[in-house]
């Protein structure tokens, strides 16, 4: 291996300019793109799944470009959540599909926000908030079809929709719309779904013999949309294809990485073979190189699993996280960028796997996890930076 040298950065005469040590691009056109070739392929109105904060990216801009895009509705997960959007100037039919009795049931039905409902429990909760407010709750029933997680399951569906059937007679409520969540959507074979669909029939066939006429019928998520067409229906729900994740195994669609996550070199430290690297001294060098210590670690949403296994992108070069990820730091081997290495030099973590640079599903796969948990996990000292022409601030 040839020596490797460190060079030092000019000395600099005036302050430098303030920048953050990690910043979290979300590229709105790619976001705009990918709901463009949701709508084509399902062919049925997108509902944007926007909950947690935007899968990390910003909930409030992330629905309004979903929205400039072409999506028909928007959904989240929490009553909280959908507050807040609607606290933002958010107007869009919204649907929030998780909440008990002690959520703000009460707000949201004022501000038009539509409830997932699983249960007579909850029906009745809303029922009665709708009574107090004097507004007709919107509500979508959810029945369980084998994820088994919220919804009804088949011995309490009958039941659930002649009571909904019941308090529409009185107006409290509206049933507009019926749903599901599948188990299986990432799997490609139709078998993956098939279980769930005649499921899903089932259920709607009892909800309009109970009297029950919904607006829409929604089951498929990103995967679904895109590679079960049984599965569409009325309505698609769509979250992680919206940020260019491919939700299917071993398929690729024309959609586009909407995050880009960069720092920089902030120290250098050229060392010899056999110098042990982070806590615990597990990992050490192989050759002589150059150690690059990144200022972003666990806390920031890197994966401590991914020491030893992850990479970043100096000047076009993949280099290996080496030894354990800290809570503020991780160290790379610099050696493949050579004598150019410096301080300050960008550090690509996340960017774009058509450049070369380490994508998204490469870190979820380095960090035995999904690009979704990844994303969710960026911290708040990551700055946000939204760029795009389809962007609204």
């Amino acid at each position: 291996m040839p020596s490797l040298s460190i060079t030092a950065p000019p000395p600099c005469d005036v302050a430098p300019e303030i920048w953050p040590f990690a910043t979290l691009t979300v590229d709105h056109d790619a976001i705009a793109h990918n709901v463009g070739v949701l709508r084509a392929v399902a062919g049925v109105p997108v509902l944007a799944v926007v909950k947690a904060d935007g899968f990390g990216l910003g909930m409030a801009r992330v629905a309004r470009t979903a929205l400039r895009a072409g999506a028909g509705a928007l959904g989240v997960a929490t009553v909280d959540e959908a507050l807040r959007l609607r606290a933002s100037g958010v107007t869009a039919r919204l649907l929030a599909w998780l909440s008990d009795p002690h959520s703000d049931l009460g707000a949201a039905i004022r501000l038009g926000v539509e409830l997932g409902c699983p249960s007579e429990r909850m029906l009745e909760e809303i029922a009665a908030r709708a009574r107090v407010v004097g507004i007709t709750a919107r509500v979508h029933l959810e029945v369980d079809t084998g994820l088994s997680r919220g919804g009804a399951d088949a011995a309490d569906w009958a039941a659930l929709c002649r009571l909904a059937a019941e308090h529409e007679r009185f107006g409290t409520l509206r049933v507009v719309g019926v749903w599901s969540h599948l188990a299986r959507a990432n799997e490609p074979h139709p078998s993956a779904t098939a279980s769930a669909v005649d499921a899903f029939r089932s259920a709607v066939t009892v909800a309009t013999a109970a009297g029950l006429t919904p607006d829409v019928l929604h089951l498929a998520s990103s995967g679904a949309a895109l590679a079960h067409p049984e599965t569409r229906f009325s309505l698609v729900r769509c979250g992680q294809a919206l940020f260019g994740v491919q939700p299917v195994d071993g398929e690729r669609f024309d959609l586009r990485p909407a995050l880009r996550l960069t720092s920089r070199i902030v120290q250098l430290r050229r060392v010899p073979a056999g110098t042990p690297v982070s806590y615990g001294g597990d990992y050490r060098t192989a050759a002589e190189t150059v150690l690059a210590l990144v200022p972003l670690g666990y806390a920031d949403g890197i994966p401590r699993s991914a020491g030893d296994t992850g990479e970043v992108s100096i000047r076009g070069h993949r280099c290996r996280v080496v030894g354990r990820v800290s809570m503020d730091q991780l160290i790379v081997d610099a050696g493949p960028v050579g004598r150019d290495v410096r301080e300050g030099d960008d550090v690509v973590v996340i960017g774009d796997p058509a450049l070369g640079e380490p994508g998204l599903d490469e870190w979820a796969h380095w960090a035995g996890t999904i690009p979704q948990e990844v994303m969710t996990g960026f911290g708040s000292r990551v700055i946000r930076e939204h760029r795009g022409a389809v962007r609204v601030a």
